[in-house]
Protein backbone atom coordinates (compact mmCIF):
# COMPACT_ATOMS: atom_id res chain seq x y z
CA UNK A 1 0.00 0.00 0.00
CA UNK A 2 2.77 2.69 0.74
CA UNK A 3 4.71 1.64 -2.54
CA UNK A 4 1.77 2.04 -4.24
CA UNK A 5 1.13 5.54 -2.26
CA UNK A 6 4.37 6.61 -3.25
CA UNK A 7 4.24 5.84 -6.54
CA UNK A 8 0.66 7.57 -6.78
CA UNK A 9 2.18 10.88 -5.78
CA UNK A 10 4.90 10.55 -7.96
CA UNK A 11 2.35 10.50 -10.58
CA UNK A 12 0.27 13.19 -10.03
CA UNK A 13 3.80 15.53 -10.05
CA UNK A 14 2.76 17.59 -13.17
CA UNK A 15 3.28 20.72 -14.89
CA UNK A 16 0.93 22.36 -11.52
CA UNK A 17 3.93 21.07 -9.44
CA UNK A 18 6.87 21.62 -11.82
CA UNK A 19 5.79 25.14 -13.02
CA UNK A 20 5.96 27.05 -9.53
CA UNK A 21 9.51 25.02 -9.03
CA UNK A 22 10.02 26.30 -12.52
CA UNK A 23 9.41 30.11 -11.79
CA UNK A 24 11.13 29.98 -8.30
CA UNK A 25 14.11 29.32 -10.14
CA UNK A 26 13.52 32.03 -12.86
CA UNK A 27 12.76 35.23 -10.31
CA UNK A 28 16.16 33.81 -7.80
CA UNK A 29 17.85 33.78 -11.19
CA UNK A 30 16.65 37.41 -12.44
CA UNK A 31 17.89 38.67 -8.80
CA UNK A 32 14.31 38.72 -7.38
CA UNK A 33 14.45 38.68 -3.61
CA UNK A 34 14.69 34.95 -1.96
CA UNK A 35 11.87 35.58 -0.21
CA UNK A 36 9.35 36.90 -2.62
CA UNK A 37 10.73 34.31 -5.20
CA UNK A 38 9.69 31.77 -2.77
CA UNK A 39 6.97 33.50 -1.69
CA UNK A 40 5.41 33.88 -4.56
CA UNK A 41 6.15 30.07 -5.78
CA UNK A 42 4.73 28.58 -2.41
CA UNK A 43 1.32 30.79 -3.61
CA UNK A 44 1.34 29.32 -7.12
CA UNK A 45 2.14 25.86 -6.12
CA UNK A 46 -0.96 25.79 -3.08
CA UNK A 47 -3.31 27.13 -5.92
CA UNK A 48 -2.37 25.24 -8.73
CA UNK A 49 -1.90 21.75 -7.04
CA UNK A 50 -4.76 22.51 -4.36
CA UNK A 51 -3.33 19.87 -2.23
CA UNK A 52 -3.79 22.57 1.13
CA UNK A 53 -6.16 25.42 1.41
CA UNK A 54 -4.37 28.74 0.65
CA UNK A 55 -4.95 29.89 4.42
CA UNK A 56 -2.30 27.45 5.29
CA UNK A 57 0.18 29.68 3.49
CA UNK A 58 -1.08 32.47 5.75
CA UNK A 59 -0.67 30.92 9.03
CA UNK A 60 2.31 29.21 8.51
CA UNK A 61 3.75 32.98 7.98
CA UNK A 62 3.06 33.85 11.59
CA UNK A 63 3.29 30.43 13.36
CA UNK A 64 6.43 29.53 11.30
CA UNK A 65 8.30 32.43 12.76
CA UNK A 66 6.21 32.79 16.02
CA UNK A 67 9.06 30.50 18.21
CA UNK A 68 10.21 31.18 20.90
CA UNK A 69 13.50 30.19 19.63
CA UNK A 70 13.89 32.19 16.71
CA UNK A 71 14.27 35.30 19.04
CA UNK A 72 18.20 33.89 18.88
CA UNK A 73 18.57 35.00 15.73
CA UNK A 74 18.37 39.15 15.82
CA UNK A 75 20.01 38.61 19.57
CA UNK A 76 23.22 37.11 18.06
CA UNK A 77 23.16 39.44 15.08
CA UNK A 78 22.48 42.51 17.54
CA UNK A 79 25.93 40.66 19.71
CA UNK A 80 27.54 40.66 16.94
CA UNK A 81 27.03 44.14 15.75
CA UNK A 82 28.02 45.50 19.88
CA UNK A 83 31.10 43.30 19.33
CA UNK A 84 32.41 45.90 17.20
CA UNK A 85 31.20 48.83 17.92
CA UNK A 86 32.55 48.62 21.29
CA UNK A 87 35.88 47.19 19.97
CA UNK A 88 35.87 44.03 21.49
CA UNK A 89 36.46 42.26 18.25
CA UNK A 90 39.97 44.18 17.80
CA UNK A 91 40.75 42.42 20.96
CA UNK A 92 39.90 39.19 20.41
CA UNK A 93 42.03 39.52 16.56
CA UNK A 94 44.95 40.84 18.97
CA UNK A 95 44.92 37.36 20.83
CA UNK A 96 44.27 35.41 17.87
CA UNK A 97 47.64 37.00 15.89
CA UNK A 98 49.50 36.81 19.21
CA UNK A 99 48.43 32.77 19.15
CA UNK A 100 49.95 32.02 15.86
CA UNK A 101 51.71 35.01 15.10
CA UNK A 102 54.75 33.58 15.14
CA UNK A 103 54.26 31.64 12.41
CA UNK A 104 54.80 32.10 8.45
CA UNK A 105 51.61 32.55 7.99
CA UNK A 106 50.85 33.75 11.31
CA UNK A 107 48.86 37.20 9.71
CA UNK A 108 46.77 34.88 7.32
CA UNK A 109 45.93 32.31 10.22
CA UNK A 110 45.60 34.83 12.88
CA UNK A 111 42.52 36.38 10.64
CA UNK A 112 41.08 32.67 10.68
CA UNK A 113 41.20 31.90 14.00
CA UNK A 114 40.16 35.83 14.68
CA UNK A 115 36.93 34.71 12.40
CA UNK A 116 36.55 31.45 14.53
CA UNK A 117 36.32 33.44 18.05
CA UNK A 118 33.70 35.92 15.98
CA UNK A 119 31.59 32.65 15.56
CA UNK A 120 31.26 31.67 19.18
CA UNK A 121 29.71 35.03 19.94
CA UNK A 122 28.09 36.07 16.61
CA UNK A 123 26.36 33.12 15.47
CA UNK A 124 26.49 34.86 11.81
CA UNK A 125 28.92 34.21 9.00
CA UNK A 126 28.24 37.80 7.26
CA UNK A 127 28.96 39.58 10.26
CA UNK A 128 31.83 37.67 10.53
CA UNK A 129 33.20 38.51 7.09
CA UNK A 130 32.26 42.32 7.41
CA UNK A 131 33.64 42.54 11.03
CA UNK A 132 37.23 40.75 10.25
CA UNK A 133 37.50 42.06 6.66
CA UNK A 134 36.95 45.75 7.70
CA UNK A 135 40.45 45.40 10.41
CA UNK A 136 42.67 42.50 8.34
CA UNK A 137 41.89 42.87 4.92
CA UNK A 138 44.56 46.18 4.29
CA UNK A 139 47.17 44.62 6.79
CA UNK A 140 46.81 41.16 4.51
CA UNK A 141 47.31 43.31 1.38
CA UNK A 142 50.46 45.87 3.56
CA UNK A 143 51.71 41.71 4.33
CA UNK A 144 52.19 40.66 0.71
CA UNK A 145 48.85 39.22 0.13
CA UNK A 146 47.00 40.35 -3.50
CA UNK A 147 43.66 42.13 -2.40
CA UNK A 148 41.93 39.17 -4.28
CA UNK A 149 43.71 36.34 -2.08
CA UNK A 150 43.34 38.21 1.15
CA UNK A 151 39.43 38.77 0.54
CA UNK A 152 39.58 34.99 -0.31
CA UNK A 153 41.08 33.96 2.65
CA UNK A 154 38.47 36.15 5.02
CA UNK A 155 35.86 35.16 2.98
CA UNK A 156 36.23 31.55 3.74
CA UNK A 157 37.34 31.70 7.82
CA UNK A 158 33.98 33.12 7.96
CA UNK A 159 32.38 30.67 7.21
CA UNK A 160 33.13 29.00 10.64
CA UNK A 161 30.24 31.47 11.53
CA UNK A 162 27.42 28.85 10.69
CA UNK A 163 29.90 25.66 11.73
CA UNK A 164 30.95 26.97 15.37
CA UNK A 165 28.38 27.27 17.52
CA UNK A 166 26.16 29.05 18.75
CA UNK A 167 25.17 29.10 14.87
CA UNK A 168 21.87 30.77 13.48
CA UNK A 169 21.73 28.29 11.21
CA UNK A 170 21.53 25.17 14.09
CA UNK A 171 19.06 27.23 15.61
CA UNK A 172 16.76 27.13 12.53
CA UNK A 173 17.91 23.62 12.25
CA UNK A 174 16.55 23.00 15.80
CA UNK A 175 13.48 24.35 14.95
CA UNK A 176 12.79 22.96 11.51
CA UNK A 177 13.65 19.20 12.57
CA UNK A 178 12.27 19.94 16.21
CA UNK A 179 15.72 18.89 17.39
CA UNK A 180 17.07 20.76 20.45
CA UNK A 181 19.45 23.98 19.69
CA UNK A 182 21.85 23.07 22.78
CA UNK A 183 22.91 19.50 21.40
CA UNK A 184 23.49 20.45 18.16
CA UNK A 185 25.95 23.26 19.04
CA UNK A 186 27.88 20.70 20.91
CA UNK A 187 28.11 18.31 18.16
CA UNK A 188 28.83 20.41 15.90
CA UNK A 189 31.82 21.62 18.03
CA UNK A 190 34.65 19.34 16.30
CA UNK A 191 33.48 19.96 12.55
CA UNK A 192 33.59 23.73 13.19
CA UNK A 193 37.26 23.42 14.42
CA UNK A 194 37.71 20.70 11.22
CA UNK A 195 36.96 23.53 8.69
CA UNK A 196 38.76 26.59 10.08
CA UNK A 197 42.01 24.46 11.10
CA UNK A 198 41.42 23.17 6.70
CA UNK A 199 41.16 27.07 6.25
CA UNK A 200 44.45 27.33 8.09
CA UNK A 201 46.03 24.66 7.04
CA UNK A 202 44.86 25.60 3.04
CA UNK A 203 46.26 29.28 3.84
CA UNK A 204 49.16 27.44 5.03
CA UNK A 205 49.61 25.59 1.78
CA UNK A 206 48.95 28.30 -0.52
CA UNK A 207 51.30 30.82 1.56
CA UNK A 208 54.23 28.70 1.46
CA UNK A 209 53.89 28.10 -2.52
CA UNK A 210 53.34 31.66 -3.20
CA UNK A 211 55.49 33.69 -0.59
CA UNK A 212 52.81 36.07 0.36
CA UNK A 213 53.77 36.42 3.75
CA UNK A 214 57.63 36.70 4.27
CA UNK A 215 58.09 38.27 7.68
CA UNK A 216 57.99 36.18 11.10
CA UNK A 217 57.21 37.57 14.43
CA UNK A 218 58.80 35.26 16.67
CA UNK A 219 55.97 33.88 19.57
CA UNK A 220 56.78 35.42 23.19
CA UNK A 221 54.34 34.62 26.09
CA UNK A 222 54.95 38.09 27.49
CA UNK A 223 53.12 39.52 24.22
CA UNK A 224 50.76 36.69 24.25
CA UNK A 225 49.70 37.17 28.37
CA UNK A 226 49.39 40.92 27.56
CA UNK A 227 47.28 40.63 24.68
CA UNK A 228 44.49 38.19 26.94
CA UNK A 229 44.39 40.43 30.09
CA UNK A 230 43.72 42.85 27.76
CA UNK A 231 40.79 40.78 25.58
CA UNK A 232 39.50 39.24 29.26
CA UNK A 233 36.52 40.90 29.11
CA UNK A 234 35.77 40.06 25.01
CA UNK A 235 36.65 36.04 25.86
CA UNK A 236 33.96 36.40 28.61
CA UNK A 237 31.44 36.12 26.32
CA UNK A 238 31.66 33.24 24.79
CA UNK A 239 32.36 31.61 27.99
CA UNK A 240 29.41 33.33 29.64
CA UNK A 241 27.09 32.14 26.01
CA UNK A 242 28.77 28.35 25.71
CA UNK A 243 29.10 27.95 29.55
CA UNK A 244 25.57 28.98 29.97
CA UNK A 245 24.21 26.60 27.58
CA UNK A 246 26.02 23.32 28.04
CA UNK A 247 25.72 23.83 31.71
CA UNK A 248 22.27 23.64 31.12
CA UNK A 249 21.77 27.40 33.25
CA UNK A 250 19.33 28.78 29.93
CA UNK A 251 18.44 28.31 26.68
CA UNK A 252 20.48 29.63 23.47
CA UNK A 253 18.09 32.40 23.72
CA UNK A 254 18.30 33.32 26.73
CA UNK A 255 22.30 32.94 26.32
CA UNK A 256 21.64 35.30 23.34
CA UNK A 257 19.61 38.22 25.13
CA UNK A 258 22.62 37.69 27.92
CA UNK A 259 25.21 38.17 25.67
CA UNK A 260 23.93 41.35 24.24
CA UNK A 261 23.38 43.04 27.53
CA UNK A 262 26.86 41.28 28.88
CA UNK A 263 28.63 43.15 25.30
CA UNK A 264 26.50 46.28 25.91
CA UNK A 265 27.55 46.58 29.15
CA UNK A 266 31.25 45.90 28.94
CA UNK A 267 30.84 48.76 26.16
CA UNK A 268 29.58 51.21 28.11
CA UNK A 269 31.66 50.55 31.27
CA UNK A 270 34.65 50.59 29.00
CA UNK A 271 33.51 53.89 27.26
CA UNK A 272 33.47 52.76 23.70
CA UNK A 273 29.64 52.68 23.63
CA UNK A 274 27.01 55.64 24.10
CA UNK A 275 23.55 54.69 24.75
CA UNK A 276 23.45 57.00 21.67
CA UNK A 277 25.00 53.62 19.63
CA UNK A 278 22.24 51.85 20.56
CA UNK A 279 19.56 53.24 18.38
CA UNK A 280 22.26 52.42 15.26
CA UNK A 281 23.15 49.02 16.37
CA UNK A 282 19.29 48.45 16.67
CA UNK A 283 18.55 49.64 12.85
CA UNK A 284 21.47 47.87 11.62
CA UNK A 285 20.70 44.46 12.99
CA UNK A 286 17.30 44.70 11.72
CA UNK A 287 18.72 45.34 8.18
CA UNK A 288 20.17 41.98 8.66
CA UNK A 289 17.07 39.84 9.83
CA UNK A 290 15.00 41.07 7.61
CA UNK A 291 16.65 39.42 5.36
CA UNK A 292 16.55 36.30 7.42
CA UNK A 293 12.85 35.95 8.96
CA UNK A 294 11.24 36.77 5.93
CA UNK A 295 12.83 33.67 4.33
CA UNK A 296 11.94 31.59 6.79
CA UNK A 297 8.32 32.90 7.36
CA UNK A 298 7.66 31.93 3.33
CA UNK A 299 10.02 28.78 3.16
CA UNK A 300 8.08 26.65 5.57
CA UNK A 301 4.44 26.95 3.62
CA UNK A 302 6.59 25.58 0.72
CA UNK A 303 8.30 22.79 3.38
CA UNK A 304 4.58 21.89 3.87
CA UNK A 305 3.00 21.60 0.50
CA UNK A 306 6.36 19.37 -0.28
CA UNK A 307 5.48 17.34 2.62
CA UNK A 308 1.87 16.97 1.32
CA UNK A 309 2.59 15.99 -1.86
CA UNK A 310 4.61 13.07 -0.53
CA UNK A 311 7.67 14.43 -1.78
CA UNK A 312 10.28 13.16 0.82
CA UNK A 313 9.14 9.52 0.37
CA UNK A 314 9.05 9.89 -3.77
CA UNK A 315 13.03 11.18 -3.24
CA UNK A 316 13.74 8.12 -0.92
CA UNK A 317 12.09 5.72 -3.57
CA UNK A 318 13.71 7.18 -6.60
CA UNK A 319 17.07 7.23 -4.88
CA UNK A 320 15.70 3.46 -3.90
CA UNK A 321 15.73 2.42 -6.95
CA UNK A 322 18.68 3.48 -8.52
CA UNK A 323 21.15 2.06 -5.55
CA UNK A 324 21.10 0.85 -2.20
CA UNK A 325 24.69 1.48 -1.42
CA UNK A 326 24.62 4.23 1.53
CA UNK A 327 28.36 5.25 0.52
CA UNK A 328 26.38 6.41 -2.84
CA UNK A 329 23.60 7.83 -1.04
CA UNK A 330 25.66 9.99 1.05
CA UNK A 331 27.57 11.23 -2.07
CA UNK A 332 24.50 11.97 -3.37
CA UNK A 333 23.24 14.12 -0.66
CA UNK A 334 26.62 16.25 -0.60
CA UNK A 335 26.16 17.18 -4.20
CA UNK A 336 22.89 18.21 -3.64
CA UNK A 337 23.57 20.14 -0.99
CA UNK A 338 26.54 22.02 -2.86
CA UNK A 339 24.52 22.59 -5.57
CA UNK A 340 21.99 23.86 -3.39
CA UNK A 341 24.57 25.98 -1.39
CA UNK A 342 26.23 27.49 -4.82
CA UNK A 343 22.83 28.87 -5.66
CA UNK A 344 20.61 29.43 -2.29
CA UNK A 345 21.30 30.87 0.94
CA UNK A 346 21.43 28.71 3.78
CA UNK A 347 18.51 29.31 5.77
CA UNK A 348 15.60 28.29 2.50
CA UNK A 349 18.46 25.52 1.95
CA UNK A 350 17.51 24.15 5.86
CA UNK A 351 13.83 25.11 6.01
CA UNK A 352 13.20 23.67 2.11
CA UNK A 353 15.78 20.42 2.16
CA UNK A 354 16.31 19.02 5.27
CA UNK A 355 12.81 17.59 5.14
CA UNK A 356 13.21 16.09 1.93
CA UNK A 357 16.67 15.17 2.86
CA UNK A 358 16.36 13.63 6.24
CA UNK A 359 14.26 10.16 4.72
CA UNK A 360 17.15 9.73 2.76
CA UNK A 361 19.75 10.11 4.99
CA UNK A 362 17.65 7.60 7.55
CA UNK A 363 17.85 5.14 4.86
CA UNK A 364 22.02 5.63 4.57
CA UNK A 365 21.97 5.02 8.24
CA UNK A 366 22.42 8.18 9.57
CA UNK A 367 20.81 9.84 12.72
CA UNK A 368 19.05 13.55 12.97
CA UNK A 369 22.10 14.61 14.70
CA UNK A 370 24.65 13.26 11.98
CA UNK A 371 22.25 14.20 9.11
CA UNK A 372 21.83 17.96 10.63
CA UNK A 373 26.02 18.40 11.51
CA UNK A 374 26.63 17.15 7.62
CA UNK A 375 24.42 19.32 5.79
CA UNK A 376 25.32 22.59 7.66
CA UNK A 377 29.10 21.88 7.54
CA UNK A 378 28.29 21.35 3.32
CA UNK A 379 26.38 24.01 3.13
CA UNK A 380 28.80 26.49 4.47
CA UNK A 381 31.04 25.48 0.83
CA UNK A 382 28.37 27.59 -0.63
CA UNK A 383 29.41 30.63 1.30
CA UNK A 384 32.32 31.04 -0.89
CA UNK A 385 31.27 29.02 -4.06
CA UNK A 386 29.40 31.42 -6.92
CA UNK A 387 27.18 32.46 -7.70
CA UNK A 388 26.07 33.11 -4.60
CA UNK A 389 28.36 32.82 -2.53
CA UNK A 390 27.55 35.34 0.23
CA UNK A 391 31.06 35.94 1.63
CA UNK A 392 32.20 36.63 -1.30
CA UNK A 393 29.50 39.61 -2.25
CA UNK A 394 30.40 40.68 1.73
CA UNK A 395 33.86 41.24 1.11
CA UNK A 396 33.38 42.38 -2.68
CA UNK A 397 31.53 45.26 -1.00
CA UNK A 398 34.07 46.07 1.50
CA UNK A 399 36.71 46.51 -0.82
CA UNK A 400 35.35 47.00 -4.58
CA UNK A 401 37.46 43.68 -5.50
CA UNK A 402 35.14 41.44 -8.77
CA UNK A 403 33.36 38.42 -7.03
CA UNK A 404 35.19 36.26 -10.02
CA UNK A 405 38.58 37.32 -9.02
CA UNK A 406 38.46 36.79 -5.61
CA UNK A 407 36.25 32.92 -6.01
CA UNK A 408 39.32 32.57 -8.07
CA UNK A 409 41.72 32.68 -5.25
CA UNK A 410 39.08 30.83 -3.18
CA UNK A 411 38.55 27.28 -4.68
CA UNK A 412 41.72 25.78 -2.68
CA UNK A 413 39.50 26.66 0.58
CA UNK A 414 36.74 25.11 -0.75
CA UNK A 415 38.57 21.67 -1.62
CA UNK A 416 40.00 22.19 1.78
CA UNK A 417 36.91 22.55 3.53
CA UNK A 418 35.24 19.33 1.26
CA UNK A 419 37.54 17.48 2.59
CA UNK A 420 36.21 17.89 5.95
CA UNK A 421 32.44 17.64 4.54
CA UNK A 422 33.37 14.16 3.46
CA UNK A 423 35.39 13.21 7.23
CA UNK A 424 31.93 14.84 9.09
CA UNK A 425 29.74 11.81 6.52
CA UNK A 426 31.89 8.94 6.49
CA UNK A 427 33.17 9.52 10.30
CA UNK A 428 29.90 9.57 12.18
CA UNK A 429 31.26 10.11 15.56
CA UNK A 430 32.58 13.25 14.71
CA UNK A 431 29.41 14.61 14.81
CA UNK A 432 27.32 12.56 17.03
CA UNK A 433 30.07 11.77 20.38
CA UNK A 434 28.18 14.12 22.29
CA UNK A 435 25.14 12.17 22.26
Amino acid sequence: MEFMAIQQAAASLDWTFYLPLALIVAMIALGIPMWVSIGLGSLTILTLTETLPLSVFGESLFEGINSFALIAVPLFVLTGDALVRSGLSDKLLNVAEATVGGLRTGLGNSTTLGCGFFACISGSDAAGAAAVGRMTIHRLVDRGYPLPAACALVASGACTGILIPPSIAYIVMGLVLGMSASTLFLAAAIPGVLVMLSVMATNTIVNRKYGYEAEMTRFMWRRWLSSVWDARWALFVPVVILGGIYSGVFTPTEAAAIAVVVVVIIGLLQRRLTLADIPRMLESSARVCGVIVPIIAVSLPLAQTLASLDIPQTLVSSVSDMTDSSTLIILMMIGILVLAGCVMETTPNIVILSPLLLPLAHQAGMNEFHFAILMVTTLGLGFITPPLGLNLFVVSGLTRCSVLTIARYAWPYVVGMLTVVLLVAFVPWLSTWAL
